[in-house]
């Protein structure tokens, strides 16, 4: 079975493409979110709305230790880079909250800069991953913070906001936008199992 045949009629069969997921180890579930092409990403985007609520423990659960990363595998519809991780983890101290920090772990960060992030709930059913905002320290590991303004950063991170959708227990779709505006920028997740 290929995850591409619950895009073959023309409407995503999320539920079903759910339950395969869920009933996937988690290597063969890493490959098949990383096989999904930029066309089946935006209909998965769509398909995602309103349909599993998405909360920001679902990228890293509240029994997670704080300043522990999760790392969730990623692709995007972009024609290069599109292999890439989001680090995820829970602030401590007075920064405990509904946010979690994050950077874009991928072999070009060296020019790009680690695209840092903050992230929240956007709605009940939403998660923002807000490049506006960057936090104040990183855990032990993490490259140097810089702002999203710095390098190559400007063009990739800089003024942007991605909106993450639920689609099964380790999976999320999420679409960029810029100054508030969608782009045609979208991408998928995978959780690494806890």
């Amino acid at each position: 079975m290929s995850v591409h045949r619950f895009f073959q009629s023309g409407k995503v069969d999320i539920q079903a493409l759910a339950d395969y997921l869920d009933g996937l180890a988690p290597g063969p579930r890493v490959l098949e979110v990383r096989a999904l092409t930029a066309r089946e990403q935006a209909a998965l985007f769509e398909a995602a709305k309103g349909f599993r609520p998405l909360d920001v423990r679902h990228f890293v659960p509240e029994s997670y230790p704080a300043m522990k990363q999760v790392i969730h595998f990623g692709r995007n519809s972009l024609p290069l880079f599109r292999f890439f991780e989001k680090r995820f983890c829970r602030p401590e101290g007075e920064f405990v909250s509904l946010r979690l920090w994050g950077y874009n772990e991928q072999p070009f960060k060296r020019f790009t800069g680690p695209g840092y992030f903050t992230a929240r709930q956007a709605s009940r059913e939403e998660v923002v991953i807000d490049y506006l905002q960057v936090p104040p320290y990183r855990p032990d590991g993490w490259p140097p913070i810089l702002p999203n303004s710095a390098r190559l950063s400007r063009f990739i991170y800089y003024r942007t906001r991605d909106f993450m959708r639920g689609v099964s227990r380790h999976v999320s779709v999420g679409r960029a936008s810029r100054d508030d505006q969608d782009m045609n920028n979208w991408f998928v997740l995978c959780r690494q199992e806890l």
